[in-house]
């Protein structure tokens, strides 16, 4: 028995050229109102930009059989990337106009298996520190009742982007 999804994304390069003139929280929340396009991303795993603020992002999506790995649970991978996008997005929150943000690495903790029953999953993250060329910045996974799910840190590096 086959199933499938379709999905659609918008061009990516519109954001990406606008990035650099807004500070990371006015674009982020550009993003969020639909008035920038989302990241392919997004509209790939069925994930929301939810909420967004000084040092803080989340995220959430409903875990479906399309997130599977072969065992019949989530994939670490869509973990990782809720994970990677909050904190990042974390980072971004607080940079000014003209500046973006690379990960640099992830750790990711995962202490709980995530499957279609667990219901909406989301991804909150925060600034730890942010310096003049990286920032350290943190995220959880947590269901519906705030059990954690996972756990993640990372640094990011910092760097100008053409205005």
């Amino acid at each position: 028995m086959g199933r499938s999804r379709t999905y659609d994304w918008e061009d990516p390069a519109v954001s990406a050229s606008a990035v650099g003139h807004y500070s990371g929280l006015d674009f982020l929340r550009e993003v969020q109102a639909g008035r920038l396009p989302a990241p392919p991303i997004t509209a790939t795993l069925g994930m929301t930009l939810d909420e967004v603020e000084h040092g803080r992002a989340v995220f959430s999506l409903i875990p479906g059989e399309e997130h599977y790995n072969p065992i019949g649970s989530v994939h670490g991978g869509v973990y990782a990337t809720l994970l990677d996008s909050a904190a990042g997005c974390a980072v971004q929150s607080v940079l000014p106009p003209a500046m973006g943000y690379t990960s640099l690495d992830l750790n990711v903790k995962f202490l709980r298996p995530v499957t279609v029953d667990t219901g909406r999953i989301r991804a909150v993250g925060t600034v730890f520190n942010s310096g003049r060329r990286t920032a350290l910045a943190q995220a959880e996974l947590l269901d519906e009742a705030d059990r954690l799910l996972a756990h993640t840190t990372s640094s990011c590096l910092l760097f100008p982007v053409p205005v």
